[in-house]
């Protein structure tokens, strides 16, 4: 009996194994039942993700930037275009073999094959291998069908005028920014809103655009801005300021032409000057500025127009008011006087003042200010027009980058303060931008509305910050004093049947060490030209000319004759009627 139950022992054991093996089946199937469950439903989203993670790529869409018009006389032409360009990038991880795709990429951007190795050899799936490739040479890398290797479209600037306008321009940097100029105020307005591509990707990273899981945000393109600037004016004046920079031997000046009647800027030229498309190639970056807005300066003489204007609204002084010049006077322990030639005591007028640039002269109309004396009243009252008449010491709001504010001294605090306000009379020791100094002495010629001075095209009643700068019969009267000055003393900017007035200035230069120097000046004049009524008010300063004679009357006078001689011949002047 005992070989049955041996038998019996053996089947039971078996049967047991059986059993087992049936269990733990089914434990590791119920296993991955759950665990399938747990990865497809629980963390269905998650798991999605991590796997789209390695094809779904975000792309930004950039926006077109906003075309630059401006007028061209009657006509409005674009002055700042859009051009298509396009980037060249490769993958690394699909790259395979970096030296042979560098060469053959090289012989067709022209691009260094050791600058392409390094690129796609460093930690990262964007290698930027070249910039700003045209559509002949994008045509030619697609041609060769490299995996790894892709085109990105942009758009760059392309200014059709070259240096035209180029510092009240600006230009775009290679990050897309708005720098200097008005692509740099008006950056926002200009760029626009870039939209978003998130999109997910085949194997050599081209975006799959029939993709259910793409996302796209369409960009908003840039705001079109028109200009107040006229172009044949602009570039007139920026050849006439070249060439009479070299004739008096003056490495840099500006002009700013203006319509005294709405505050719109028509041309404002520097030199030197670049080529906003090259701006990448320029060493020093001096030159991007705009001097007319950005660098403040001591105007000099052409700041006593200010002064008598002010004189004048006060009724501190009359037009046809006689004085005795004392030729010299000592304030705060310094000495004041006039240049050679009218150092000497005598009776003068309020038109000699101007005529002859008397600082004795504008001195004494502080005085008369104060009530015969340079006190706080005088001081204060000088110091109100110029900031709140005239509005220096603050910044216009002209649609450029870095406008600088200038600097109005306080009549109350510090030292010295009655020689301080008495050297402000005569345009010393206070600075402003040619821009602030157009724009005030066009409000005191204009009948007495101060409008706020600009580059973009509007209703001038937008602009207008004061309408009672002077009253209107002071303006009258200080326009007769201008065209008396142009008529009795600069003769050679006179024309016939046209109304001319102005006033030189020549200013000296701060020395860094302290004072002033002796051995150059700068050369200003500001002065309007017109019919029955000032049609362009024109600011012209000519940096450190080297000229025998007065910076002011040999320099920068004669360049404002040039500037109004094109005005009258070439952009409509009527002409006075009596």
């Amino acid at each position: 009996m005992r070989p049955n139950r041996l038998k019996s022992t053996r089947v039971s054991f078996s049967n047991m194994r059986i059993d087992f093996v049936y269990l733990l089946l089914m434990l590791v199937l119920a296993i991955f039942i759950v665990r399938l469950f747990y990865i497809q439903v629980i963390q269905h989203d998650q798991y999605k993700q991590a796997a789209l993670s390695g094809q779904l790529k975000e792309y930004l869409i950039q926006p077109k930037r906003g075309v630059i018009e401006a007028y061209d006389g009657d006509n409005v032409v674009p002055i700042v275009l859009n051009e298509t360009v396009y980037t060249l990038f490769a993958d690394p991880i699909y790259i395979k073999d970096i030296t042979t795709t560098a060469d053959s990429l090289s012989k067709i951007t022209g691009g260094k094959i050791s600058d392409y190795e390094e690129a796609m050899k460093r930690d990262t799936r964007y290698a930027i291998l070249e910039k700003r490739l045209n559509e002949n040479i994008k045509e030619a890398i697609e041609a060769l069908d490299i995996k790894g290797v892709g085109l990105r479209e942009e758009s760059i600037r392309t200014y059709p005028q070259g240096n035209l306008a180029s510092q009240l321009l600006g230009f775009v940097n290679d990050e897309g920014a708005g720098t200097y100029g008005i692509e740099q105020f008006l950056d926002d307005q200009l760029s626009g809103e870039p939209g978003q591509l998130k999109a997910i990707t085949d194997v050599n990273g081209v975006p799959l655009v029939s993709n259910e899981d793409n996302i796209i945000k369409d960009p908003v393109p840039g705001e079109r801005v028109r200009l107040t600037l006229d172009i044949g004016m602009q570039m007139k004046a920026e050849s006439i300021l070249k060439k009479h920079l070299s004739e008096v031997n003056s490495k840099s000046g500006s002009v700013v032409i203006m319509d005294p009647n709405n505050g719109a800027v028509k041309a404002m030229a520097n030199y030197p000057t670049y080529n906003p498309r090259e701006f990448s190639s320029v060493s020093d970056i001096s030159v991007f500025t705009n001097p007319s807005v950005s660098e403040p300066l001591e105007m000099g003489s052409i700041m006593k127009t200010l002064t008598v204007a002010t004189a004048l609204n006060e009724g501190a002084i009359k037009p046809n008011q006689t004085f005795y010049d004392k030729a010299r006077f000592t304030i705060d322990g310094a000495l004041i006087s006039n240049v050679e030639g009218y150092d000497n005591a005598q009776t003068r007028s309020i038109s000699d003042i101007l005529k002859y640039s008397l600082n004795t002269g504008a001195v004494w109309v502080l005085q008369q200010i104060g009530g015969g004396e340079i006190n706080e009243h005088a001081r204060t009252t000088l110091h109100k027009y110029l900031t709140e008449h005239y509005f220096f010491g603050q910044k216009t709001g002209i649609e450029q980058g870095y406008e600088a504010e200038g600097i109005v001294p306080d009549p109350i605090d510090g030292f010295a303060r009655d020689l301080k306000y008495a050297n402000v009379a005569f345009g010393q020791g206070i600075t402003v931008t040619a821009l602030q100094f157009a724009s005030a002495f066009s409000a005191t010629i204009n009948g007495g509305t101060y409008y706020r001075p600009h580059l973009v095209d509007g209703n001038k009643n937008e602009f207008i910050k004061n309408k009672d700068v002077v009253k209107p019969s002071v303006s009258k009267q200080l326009r007769q004093l201008h065209e008396n000055t142009v008529k009795d003393w600069y003769t050679f900017i006179e024309r016939d049947g046209y109304r001319i007035g102005g006033k030189t200035g020549t200013a000296e230069i701060a020395d860094p060490d302290g004072g002033y120097r002796e051995d150059v000046f700068n050369g200003t004049f500001v002065g309007y030209v017109g019919g029955d009524k000032p049609q362009y008010v024109v600011i012209v300063k000519v940096d450190e000319p080297r000229v025998s004679g007065h910076a002011g009357f040999a320099a920068a006078a004669p360049l404002f004759g040039k500037i109004s001689d094109m005005l009258i011949d070439n952009f409509s002047i009527s002409k006075k009627s009596n």
